[in-house]
């Protein structure tokens, strides 16, 4: 871990950190490399982060490996990335098992264009580390957060009708129970890398009073120094949840 790490305020480490790890093509482009070459060389900055997350304390990192709306890229670059996947996972479990990790997935994986053999790694994966308790790491994969909302109101559709739920029951905390990890807090943190700056349908309820913070660092060059730097961004804010300061109200749009 960097030497930065000793900058930060140990008792205000965020207990969750959610990542979009973007750039990963425009990382392999600049080296006149393929696509592929990015995603592959992604891999490890993964995992560095997972030992800066161990190192820090994070309770909770969550990271966006395959959105709902990535079906729509090259078809040579999905395949890539299922086969790319299903080899991940095969590799990387029994370390992140060794390290404590908890290894959790959300997504739609009922989605029939999911091959069966990421699907049988995904479920040996958290069925192998359902134990751990060093870190909670959840892989937002053929995820996307319009779907997951949708999903958690078809379900208390079908509850209303069949009448085990009462309409006049469902608030904020109905919905919540119904998302693909009720037991998941909300992020402190959002990170997106390579400069971009949008939500792109990630935790969009999860995330509604997160803290974003965006860097121009491509994924493959993300480190434990750059995740530091980020966590001290995000310690040198007021979190506010839009409510009011001295009896004034910011200028939240919650709040207008």
């Amino acid at each position: 871990m960097s030497d930065l790490a000793a900058l930060l305020d140990s008792e205000r480490i965020p207990r969750h950190v959610a990542i979009i790890m973007d750039g990963n093509g425009r990382w392999a482009n600049a080296r006149g490399l393929h696509r592929t070459a990015g995603h592959a060389r992604g891999e490890p900055a993964l995992f560095d982060i997972v030992h800066g997350a161990l190192d820090l304390g994070i309770e909770w990192l969550t990271v966006y490996t395959f959105s709902t709306e990535n079906w729509g890229r090259d078809p040579d670059e999905v395949a890539f990335l299922m086969e790319f996947n299903v080899d991940l996972l095969e590799r990387r479990r029994d370390e992140l098992d060794e390290l404590g990790v908890r290894v959790i997935f959300i997504g739609d994986h009922e989605d029939e264009r999911i091959p069966k053999a990421v699907l049988d790694r995904m479920r040996i994966a958290e069925e192998q580390t359902a134990g751990n308790t060093n870190l909670n790491m959840v892989y937002a994969f053929n995820y996307g957060g319009r779907t997951e909302i949708a999903a958690a109101a078809r379900r208390i559709a079908e509850e209303a009708a069949s009448g085990t739920l009462d309409p006049a029951d469902v608030d904020e905390g109905t919905i919540a129970q119904r998302l693909y990890c009720p037991e998941m807090p909300d992020p402190d943190l959002v990170i997106r890398t390579s400069g971009e700056q949008r939500t792109s349908n990630y935790l969009l309820w999860e995330a509604a009073y997160s803290e974003y913070v965006f860097t121009p660092v491509l994924w493959p060059d993300f480190d434990q120094q750059e995740l530091v730097r980020c966590i001290a961004e995000y310690q040198d804010r007021d979190r506010r949840y839009g409510g009011a300061i001295d009896g004034i109200f910011d200028d939240d749009p919650a709040q207008s």
